[in-house]
């Protein structure tokens, strides 16, 4: 198998919240739109973020159609994360968690987008 790209994608009820927030405060930037959808792309993290809107008639299998959330957490791992914490939550995202430090080694942080979805810093200290 050869992968050629990768792609997370989420059903949310906001398609645009979620969007601004990881643009505004993770330097993702649009790939592509259009009516109940939004692929983002980001220049360092080999990972496309695609927002749909919940109800798309395009999403199968129809049973698992529900909006994204419960339990799930899109992490990044980052060189400084007590600055990035610093920077996101200056700019007013929802804090999850402030810096933490497990006993073994990694240092992460939480916020919330509007639609609820876990947005996690990791820093391996």
């Amino acid at each position: 198998m050869n992968i050629t790209g990768t792609a997370l994608s989420l059903n949310v009820p906001d398609v645009a919240a979620s969007a601004e927030f990881a643009k505004q405060h993770f330097g993702f930037t649009e790939a592509m739109s259009d009516d109940g959808f939004v692929s983002l792309q980001h220049p360092t993290a080999g990972l496309n973020v695609v927002f749909l809107r919940v109800g798309l008639g395009s999403f199968k299998p129809e049973r698992i159609a529900g909006p994204a959330g419960q339990g799930m957490l899109i992490a990044f791992v980052v060189d400084d994360l007590d600055a990035e914490y610093a920077r996101i939550s200056a700019a007013g995202a929802e804090v999850v968690t402030p810096p933490e430090t497990e006993p073994w080694g990694e240092r992460y942080c939480q916020f919330a987008d509007p639609n609820g979805i876990v947005w996690q810093l990791v820093q391996w200290v």
